[in-house]
């Protein structure tokens, strides 16, 4: 059951983000461990909204050569780049340059650019209408398939962390693979321009929270994120090289009635000569079915937790409202 959106008292430190091993989630000769993992991850997520993951079975090699790809793309001229914006698309696909991407209530756009690539799905799917083909650019023919080989790995593992997840709050181990099978989950690779003024009012990524169920950040080695903790303090992650960084998004803390909070969290803009440098992630966003209705789990609701959403709303719906937000549409 759900229960409290509070945590279990189960030894995850209050004051440090955990960084955990899916192994012990995947191992069939282990059932303690594995039960042992998926309390912990659960506890992690309702203290925190993120956790580290390791163990993850996604290559250093594979990881390399996707940021080398898209370090060539983001290096190449900006009118080359701008082929590749869609506009009045809200970035679904392709490119969107620096300048856009504005983080709810802020005065200030984030110091980014970004291309997104989506789910490859039949033209004839029922979900054609929101979810259009990827573009790919041509001056680097490898991109489509390094970058989409990168998306496939980050799918497959968000969709064991979902399992251990579903677990934790009491439904079926598979109760998000249906759910998610066509979900219209993002790919996001980012370039973080180098700082060449000390007075900058932007952060390179404002405060803000995630619109999908999770996401799964490859790259969180580089300084600068930082994630507002309940005592209203910001910590900062930096992860281990080999870790993926995991936080809830705001469908899941919808979904759940807070139980899984979508936590605030920022990239900040690095101090003295680190700030003269360009900054690189890739974000995946796992989203659900498009037709998904995001109605609040009923194990979810408690005396101590009544249901903070009376009225459902569909995945697609939910995008949308949010995406008009941070001035994407």
């Amino acid at each position: 059951m759900c229960g409290s959106s509070r945590p279990a008292a189960t030894g995850i430190d209050v004051n440090r983000i955990p960084t955990l091993d899916i192994r012990r989630f995947s191992d069939p000769a282990s059932p303690a461990d594995r039960e042992a993992f998926v309390a912990e991850l659960g506890a992690a997520y309702r203290e925190w909204g993120f956790c580290g993951i390791r163990g993850h079975e996604i290559s250093d090699a594979q990881i390399d050569t996707a940021y080398d790809v898209f370090k060539r793309f983001f290096a190449l001229p900006d009118e080359v780049k701008r082929k590749y914006n869609v506009p009045g698309s809200g970035g679904a696909r392709g490119y969107t340059p620096f300048g856009v991407e504005t983080a709810k209530d802020s005065k200030h756009f984030d110091l980014k650019e970004f291309w997104h690539v989506g789910r490859e799905i039949p033209r004839d799917s029922k979900y054609a209408d929101v979810m259009p083909p990827n573009l790919w650019p041509e001056e680097i023919p490898e991109f489509r398939d390094v970058a989409y080989g990168l998306y496939t790995s980050l799918d497959q593992l968000g969709s064991r962390v979902l399992s251990a997840l579903a677990l934790h709050i009491g439904l079926p181990e598979s109760f998000f693979a249906d759910k998610t099978d066509s979900g219209n989950s993002i790919l996001r690779p980012i370039h973080y321009p180098p700082i060449t003024t000390d007075d900058v009012p932007n952060v390179r990524a404002g405060a803000h929270e995630d619109i999908n169920l999770i996401t799964l950040l490859v790259g969180a080695s580089a300084e600068g994120l930082e994630v507002l903790s309940r005592k209203g303090e910001w910590v900062p992650f930096t992860a281990d090289a080999d870790t993926i960084v995991v936080n809830i998004g705001d469908m899941l803390q919808r979904l759940t009635n807070h139980v899984y909070p979508s936590t605030t969290h920022r990239v900040v803009n690095p101090k003295g000569e680190k700030a003269r440098q360009p900054r690189y992630s890739t974000p995946f966003f796992l989203h659900p079915n498009p037709d998904f209705l995001i109605d609040v789990l009923p194990s979810c609701v408690t005396a101590e937790n009544p249901s903070r959403y009376p009225e459902a709303i569909t995945a697609h719906g939910y995008l949308e409202e949010r995406l008009r937000e941070i001035k994407l549409k």
